[in-house]
């Protein structure tokens, strides 16, 4: 394999789609130095280099040289110094210092058998209101995997951990029963394999190859609305791994009520199982994510620095890992604690508006609204204008600040979650229908802003 013109060809990929300045800052002085088994050893000039290629352009790295390369199992980063035009690659003992130390470089990784990255396991997971029950049905699903919510469905948006989950999923049954047989994949590469199994007339081995498993984790499953075939063939699937006690896992970025062009007995059969959402975190898991990361990567900042991120970066978990990975360089670029003043500035451009409401307000505004008592909302009643003007509070708390149903719940006179997502249910469904109902929305949010 010709590593200079393969990384070439990533580079060219990769500086198309970020900007010159940041191509340059990053992958100025980095090559291949060497490809082993299916792992990429990609050769930087200094850690702090290897870092920030690590925390964030790791992923965009990995899919370049996967596309163009499809032997890759994995990428690595070492370090190595230029002398006179030639690379030294640093001695092995030397380049253990930059490898990841919790766990031993064999173990880093992905298994081409199953597909899944040992990183994600539930010892880095952090647990809080936003993602409890899914975190809960995960452990019920590893005690008794195929008999406990089968399929097990985990819907939310972009950057919230769902792969982090279903992966760690996989990652402990494999530990906990090693005769089981089991398969990470996204769509897409179902799709290509179904495709491709029928043009070379192997429909057959496709079948085989997927249903030996004991348990199959199929990711971004909400691409599927409009290829009726692979529905087909996934319903076909599901099928089979459901009458003989196999697990089968998806996520989405949404519930499979909204996909597009989904067919009702798929429907059906997810919701035979368990579907559960993950929001995004509030500000005690934000705090909690926050001082795992930095003990992974072994910094210590003030607490009052933690605390203001964490109030501070309200978007989803990878919005708030993009913001500490921004102060950890900064942090390490100067060798020196940063002050709480330094890490606003650098954090101004990158935050996005705060949207500053309470549950209680939204209860207030919603019942000042429909002319009722605030105190009605939170009793048991069955008066239709009374839980109307409930779900609309319910509806707004999700949509527009993203609360996590329990916490709704729990909040709105200790109502299980169920109630809450068909209360949102039945509002998004009446909206469609009532331009009326669609009106006094639009006026009540007019009062939030």
């Amino acid at each position: 394999m010709n590593t200079k013109q393969l990384w070439e060809n990533c580079l060219a990929e990769i500086g198309a789609g970020i900007s010159k300045a940041n191509f340059s800052t990053w992958f100025k002085n980095t090559s291949i130095i060497k490809e082993d088994a299916g792992i990429i050893y990609i050769g930087v000039p200094n850690e702090f280099v290897r870092d920030w290629l690590m925390n964030k352009y790791h992923k965009l790295i990995t899919k370049t040289i996967a596309d163009a390369y499809e032997n890759m199992r994995a990428v690595e980063y070492a370090i190595s110094k230029i002398e006179n035009k030639k690379q030294e690659i640093l001695t092995a003992s030397e380049t253990e210092l930059y490898v990841n130390k919790e766990l031993p470089l064999k173990d880093l990784y992905i298994n081409p058998e199953d597909n899944l990255n040992p990183r994600y396991h539930f010892n880095s997971f952090i647990v809080g209101t936003f993602n409890e029950l899914a975190y809960a049905a995960s452990q019920a699903i590893i005690d008794n995997p195929g008999t406990k919510y089968n399929p097990f469905f985990v819907y939310g948006g972009t950057g919230l951990g769902k792969t982090h989950l279903i992966q760690a999923v996989g990652n402990t049954i494999k530990e906990k029963y090693p005769n089981k047989k089991m398969h990470y994949m996204t769509l897409e590469k179902f799709a290509t394999d179904f495709v491709n199994s029928l043009q070379s007339n192997k429909a057959n081995s496709f079948k085989e190859k997927y249903r030996k498993y004991d348990l199959l984790i199929i990711d971004d499953i909400q691409f599927i609305g409009k290829m009726e075939k692979i529905q087909e063939e996934l319903f076909h699937t599901f099928n089979t791994f459901h009458e003989n006690n196999k697990q089968i896992i998806f996520s989405s970025d949404k519930h499979p009520n909204y996909i597009p062009e989904l067919a009702e007995r798929l429907k059906s059969r997810f919701a035979a199982g368990m579907i559960v959402d993950i929001s995004e975190p509030e500000y005690e898991s934000r705090l909690a994510i926050l001082k795992v990361k930095l003990r992974e990567q072994n910094i210590d900042l003030d607490q009052e620095i933690i605390e203001y991120v964490a109030s501070a970066v309200e978007g989803n978990i990878r919005e708030l890992e993009g913001s500490l990975n921004i102060i950890v360089c900064q942090y390490r670029l100067k060798n020196r604690s940063l002050t709480l003043m330094e890490v606003k500035s650098l954090l101004k451009n990158s935050m996005k508006p705060k949207k500053n409401i309470a549950i209680k307000d939204v209860v207030k505004l919603v019942s000042e609204h429909y002319q009722l008592e605030e105190a009605s909302i939170y009793e048991k009643t069955r008066k239709k204008e009374i839980v109307k003007a409930r779900q609309i509070v319910m509806y707004l708390l999700r949509e527009d600040f993203n609360v996590s149903y329990p916490l709704i719940g729990q909040k709105l006179g200790g109502k299980d979650h169920t109630t809450v997502i068909h209360s949102c249910l039945k509002i998004k469904t009446d909206l469609k229908n009532d331009p009326q109902l669609l009106q006094e929305l639009e006026q009540i949010r007019i009062m939030f802003k």
